[in-house]
């Protein structure tokens, strides 16, 4: 298996992402390059046999995830905190499938992921696909329920306890020799370019924000993630007795509910902008479902694209340092939650 090269320039595209304004800005401009664009996934690329299980996928970019994989044949499981049963509902009904079930999970509750989890292991699920889109902006800062800033708890800290519970438990199978090599992907964002150093002396510590600096700490916790996503895919591919493909991305600016907390004043502004400029989360879905059926994968891992381009992550994300730092401390981290 081999890890992706780096492909294009590493900085921050745009303006930057520290700050809502600047973000926006970015997102806009981002939006309309062109350059180095790949084609979506043809429509005739099927995934009949498969399961693929879905955070945040009642709302936004993870129910369009989740239609397009049911429409292509694939058997899909929306782990969601709210939308039970509707959303599934509405996927039936939109992708025409009835291979469509939901999963009740709180990912910012370590004892719910871990429910999850042993749902998934006693039923017997094997996942092929494991797409961890769940995400959220605050517009203030909140604790999750271990007491985690919430971005923090969602985007890192879920995220990589459920990949570790689901590999440990062969729910998702990484041994070598399985008739398909399964697959993680992240969805990450851009933002963690512009992101300050992770801060391992003070790892996980609860940090105060508000509407001005949120979009940095929401930058960080993206950081936490694609720089977990890297190590995760480097430590697969250095094991010969681990197969499994993975990859991070950013879907670019979507026209979706993650803005729901933005204060009543810029509502009237940003709304009208996402509305005008942001893409609908169906187009939005291209590089996830590109990067869940695409059949050149299974020969890669690693690979970040944002959009429908293939880009280097932050070098932060991808220093093997930090990766190795991320991984001890982490490991350290969970084993202290879930002993308790």
């Amino acid at each position: 298996m081999n890890q992706s090269p780096a492909t294009a320039g590493t900085g921050a595209s745009g303006v930057g992402h520290d700050s809502v304004p600047r973000a926006v800005l970015t997102a806009i401009m981002d939006l309309f390059s062109r350059e180095g664009r790949i084609d979506p996934l043809p429509d005739d690329c099927r995934l009949d046999g498969q399961t693929a299980l879905v955070t945040g996928a009642n709302t936004g970019l993870g129910k369009a995830v989740a239609t397009d994989l049911a429409r292509r044949g694939a058997t899909v499981i929306m782990a969601c905190r709210s939308g039970i049963p509707d959303a599934g509902a509405d996927v039936r009904h939109q992708s025409g499938s009835n291979r469509v079930t939901m999963e009740h999970v709180d990912l910012a509750s370590i004892e719910s992921i871990r429910d999850l989890c042993r749902r998934l292991a006693d039923s017997g699920t094997r996942l092929d696909t494991l797409v961890l889109n769940a995400g959220l902006m605050p517009r203030t800062a909140r604790r999750s329920a271990q007491g985690f800033e919430v971005m923090f708890a969602v985007h890192y800290l879920a995220n990589r306890l459920l990949v570790e519970n689901l590999t440990e438990s062969g729910v998702v199978d990484i041994s070598v020799g399985t008739s398909r090599r399964p697959r993680v992907i992240f969805v990450s964002s851009e933002a963690h370019k512009s992101s300050a150093p992770i801060d391992f002396a003070n790892f996980g510590a609860f940090h105060d924000y508000g509407l001005t600096d949120g979009m940095k700490w929401y930058a960080h916790s993206k950081l936490h993630m694609s720089t977990y996503a890297t190590e995760l895919a480097r430590r697969f591919a250095a094991d010969p007795d681990s197969d499994c493909g993975v990859y991070h991305l950013c879907p670019g600016p979507i026209n979706s509910s993650i803005a729901r907390e933005t204060p009543i004043w810029l509502k009237p502004i940003l709304i009208p902008l996402m509305a005008l400029f942001f893409r609908s989360p169906e187009k939005a879905a291209e590089p996830v479902i590109w990067l869940a059926g695409h059949p050149d994968l299974d020969a890669e891992t690693g690979v970040y694209l944002h959009m429908m381009r293939r880009k280097d992550p932050s070098p932060l994300a991808t220093d093997p340092e930090n990766g190795q730092q991320l991984w001890t401390v982490g490991a350290d981290q969970l084993s202290r939650l879930t002993s308790t």
